[in-house]
């Protein structure tokens, strides 16, 4: 008879959890892949890693199933397994991070709120402004990770565009930019942009991953 616990049995699991999540690059696979499913290869290339590490994570990931697989032709597609609840999991870690680690705290001080020290807007004000008619919001993502969905009435306007694309956005209405998440740097460089060149311009206050897991109206291009 086995002298382990059921409660013990179900730590012993989630530990196996825990340490999935202990490695930067693959957090940073999970953010990748809640913006949309991706194969090795686009991942590899994102990410910075090699071709062998990045599978190597991917494994780990899989192991305690963080992620899913579907093989389509001669790719393996990866996509989040339950991603509404990794999202979370993943917020409530950086949430943890700020408040514990001295690090995390300074580096959010350092680079991020050095950029733009204003409150972000809630996902609960962003949707009254929306249901008013007061803002523009915009998407600084990639072309393909809007395409796979956004939030409703987005306009797309990758960062690497913003600049020589200013003349596509109204002057007179606030415009509410967002990209990956609460640690995606683009929103906060898409801001002071805009505001750099005489817009209103504020961010929200995480991203596209959490607005869709908080159950919030998803808009897609193509089909993901």
């Amino acid at each position: 008879m086995s002298s382990v616990g059921p409660k013990q049995a179900i730590f012993e699991r989630l530990a196996e959890i825990a340490q999935a999540f202990g490695h930067p690059g693959r957090l940073e696979l999970l953010e990748h892949l809640a913006q949309r499913e991706r194969s090795v290869e686009e991942l590899t290339a994102l990410s910075g890693m090699s071709f062998a590490n990045t599978s190597r994570h991917l494994q780990i990931l899989r192991r305690v199933r963080l992620v899913d697989t579907e093989r389509r032709g001669k790719n393996i597609m990866y996509r989040l397994a339950g991603g509404n609840e990794i999202v979370g999991l993943m917020k409530y870690l950086g949430l943890i991070g700020e408040r514990n680690v001295a690090e995390v705290s300074q580096t959010l001080n350092d680079y991020f709120h050095s950029r733009d020290s204003m409150e972000a807007v809630s996902r609960e004000e962003l949707t009254r402004r929306l249901a008013d008619d007061l803002v523009i919001v915009l998407d600084v993502r990639p072309q393909d990770e809007f395409a796979a969905g956004h939030l409703p009435g987005a306009r797309n306007i990758p960062l690497g565009e913003l600049e020589r694309r200013l003349i596509e956005l109204p002057s007179d209405t606030e415009i509410i930019a967002y990209c990956r998440g609460p640690y995606c740097v683009m929103a906060f460089e898409a801001v002071v942009t805009l505001r750099a060149k005489g817009f209103n311009a504020a961010r929200l206050e995480d991203g596209f991953p959490e607005w869709k897991a908080a159950g919030l109206t998803v808009e897609r291009s193509i089909a993901a």
